[in-house]
């Protein structure tokens, strides 16, 4: 990670404050930050994954990296609203475009998007991911495992659990990963939480849940601190599925559940993260053609940014 004296160096580069320019103009990276792929001096990535084919119900979500990053233009003018700090005051992050994968060979995709976060993380930094569907959480956590060697604590916002049985590995299914992740040694269920979820899965595997019933009656504060109580100082992967969000707020999605969390109680939520030992991180699930006034990818934005505070708070940034 970058010492102040490089920080300074670097800035010259323009990787480092806010920038600030027109909502309705200019370029659509995500939060206004450089497009590049050379990483040196770089704490965090962004990243899409525009993969929708393992969908269940409404495919779209391949549109929704764009729709995020687009979304997005309208934060890029100061830090987020009640923070002590600006997280790009801390980091260097840039948008180093989307993952690439050939439609027609779908056997090789899941090695592809693996492939990529390992390109990316085996030169430091660490990535925020834009889905596509949620399967694509599971080969960016194969990439993580293999760096971190210890199975994983996952903090999982989602309106389902994800983890219907499946022992055919080479299935792609957005509703099956986090089995064959826990199956495989990748996440510690009983070191992880799942939060929002609002579907039957009599199969629980011993994660940690706490479902949308249990945060609208328990509140905010609970959730946090239960969910912190739960992972400690391990190494923590978060992936937030839009549809977590009640589709009142988020109704570009492909499998919308009702009863679920406003935008405000997981922003919230998120931030009172702050400290946690985040190595990674994701939004899937936005599909913009559903979507009204871009609420979903305005939503999805705003979420994205409370992970990189959260991720700005580390210590080795918090200096």
């Amino acid at each position: 990670m970058s010492s102040k004296e490089e920080k300074k160096e670097l800035d010259q580069s323009g990787l480092y404050g806010t920038i600030i320019e027109p909502a309705f103009s200019g370029s659509t990276s995500f939060l206004r930050r450089k497009a590049t792929r050379d990483l040196d001096g770089i704490d965090l990535v962004v990243t899409g994954i525009p993969l929708d084919t393992a969908t269940t119900n409404r495919p779209g979500a391949r549109f929704g990296p764009r729709a995020i990053r687009a979304a997005s233009t309208h934060m890029a003018w100061e830090r987020p609203y009640g923070m002590k700090f600006d997280p790009f005051d801390r980091l260097a992050v840039v948008d180093y475009g989307d993952c690439l994968f050939d439609f027609g060979k779908p056997e090789s995709i899941s090695n592809d998007i693996e492939s990529h976060i390992e390109t990316i993380i085996n030169q430091g930094p660490c990535t925020l991911s834009f889905g596509g569907d949620h399967f694509v959480t599971y080969p960016i956590l194969k990439a993580y495992a293999k760096k971190y060697q210890t199975p994983i604590s996952l903090i999982h916002f989602d309106a389902h659990s994800d983890t219907w049985r499946d022992d055919e590995e080479e299935r792609i299914d957005h509703g099956t990963m986090f089995y064959k992740a826990m199956k495989q040694g990748i996440i510690d269920p009983k070191k992880s939480v799942q939060i929002g979820l609002r579907t039957e899965n009599p199969d629980t595997f011993d994660f940690n849940i706490l479902d949308g019933d249990w945060v609208h009656k328990n509140g905010n504060d609970a959730v946090i601190e239960k969910t912190l109580s739960i992972v400690g100082n391990r190494p923590v992967y978060m992936t937030f599925d839009i549809d977590c969000l009640d589709p009142s707020y988020a109704p570009g999605t492909g499998t919308p559940v009702c009863g679920g969390l406003t935008t405000h109680q997981a922003m919230s939520i998120i931030r009172g993260f702050m400290g946690i030992n985040l190595i990674g991180m994701d939004v899937v699930e936005v599909a913009p053609a559903y979507d009204v006034s871009e609420i979903t990818a305005l939503a999805a934005s705003h979420i994205a940014m409370e992970m990189i505070s959260v991720f700005a708070s580390k210590p080795e940034f918090d200096s």
